[in-house]
C-alpha cells in the first residue's frame, strides 16, 4: 500500500503499516525500508498503533499484527456471508484431507482471508482471518488473479512461505463472477510438491459444494445476499 492511497496522510501510513505487517512480524528496520517511510514516522505510528491494540510486539521487539484485529476480523465476517456459507464445505475439506484449510477473496491488490480452519497436526499453516497477502505468491492469489489450469485447480510449492505448500480453486458466484478462492496449505512434508495430485480433487469438491450453496435460495450470489 502507498503512502496516497485516499489522500488522508496519516491513515495512509499507518495502513501501509498493518499491510507490511500482514505477512509476518517486522522490525522497525524493516518496517522503514517496507514502506519507505522515516525511521521516525514509523516508529510514532507503530507506537500508536500498538497502543490501540492494532499492532504488538513480540519477544523478540518484533511488530506483529495486534490482538484487536482478531475482533475486528471476526466482526468483518459476520458481516461478510460468504464466510458462513463456506463454512460446512471448509469445515469438510479440512477433516478430509487433515491439513489447514482457508477462503481468500481479492480486496484491490491484494487478498483478504475471511474463513480459516487449522490442522489438527502440530506442524501446521496457520493463517488468520483478516490477513492481508499478495496477489502475486502463493496458489489463492493466482487464482484471484484469473490463471487458470486444464486440471482446475492451481498449485505452488515455497512460493509464499518456505516450506509451505498450497493448492487453490476458484468459487463462482450465482452470476458465474469469481467470488473467492478457496486453499488447502501445509508444509511440503506431507503436501509433497504436488499438493494438487495429493488434495486438488478434494479442493474443486468443496469448491463446488460452496457454489451449490451460493446458488441456493440461502444462497448471497456474486456479491451479497
Amino acid at each position: 500500500m502507498g503512502p496516497t492511497v485516499s489522500g488522508v496522510g496519516v491513515v495512509d501510513k499507518s495502513l501501509s503499516l498493518v499491510a507490511a505487517i500482514a505477512e509476518r512480524p517486522l522490525s522497525l528496520a524493516e518496517l522503514v525500508e517496507r514502506t519507505g517511510l522515516s525511521r521516525a514516522t514509523v516508529h510514532r505510528l507503530a507506537v500508536a498503533l500498538e497502543a490501540h491494540g492494532l499492532l504488538r510486539r513480540t519477544a523478540e521487539g518484533r511488530f506483529a499484527l495486534g490482538l484487536h484485529l482478531v475482533a475486528l476480523g471476526r466482526a468483518a465476517t459476520e458481516q461478510f456471508p460468504l464466510a458462513e456459507v463456506a463454512a460446512p464445505a471448509l469445515s469438510q475439506l479440512r477433516d478430509e484431507t487433515g491439513e489447514s484449510v482457508q477462503l481468500y477473496v481479492r480486496d484491490g491488490e491484494r487478498r483478504v482471508c475471511i474463513a480459516a480452519l487449522e490442522s489438527p497436526h502440530g506442524l501446521r499453516t496457520i493463517v488468520p482471518v483478516g490477513a492481508a497477502l499478495p496477489m502475486d505468491r502463493g496458489s489463492a492469489g493466482r487464482v484471484l488473479s484469473g490463471e487458470s489450469t486444464r486440471q482446475g485447480w492451481v498449485q505452488t510449492v515455497e512460493e509464499r512461505e518456505p516450506g509451505v505448500a498450497s493448492v487453490s480453486a476458484p468459487v463462482r458466484g450465482a452470476d458465474g463472477s469469481l467470488a473467492a478462492a478457496i486453499s488447502v496449505s501445509g508444509p511440503i512434508d506431507r503436501l509433497g510438491r504436488a499438493p494438487g495430485r495429493r488434495h486438488g480433487d478434494a479442493v474443486l469438491a468443496a469448491a463446488a459444494s460452496i457454489e451449490r450453496a451460493l446458488r441456493g435460495p440461502e444462497g448471497v450470489g456474486g456479491t451479497g445476499r
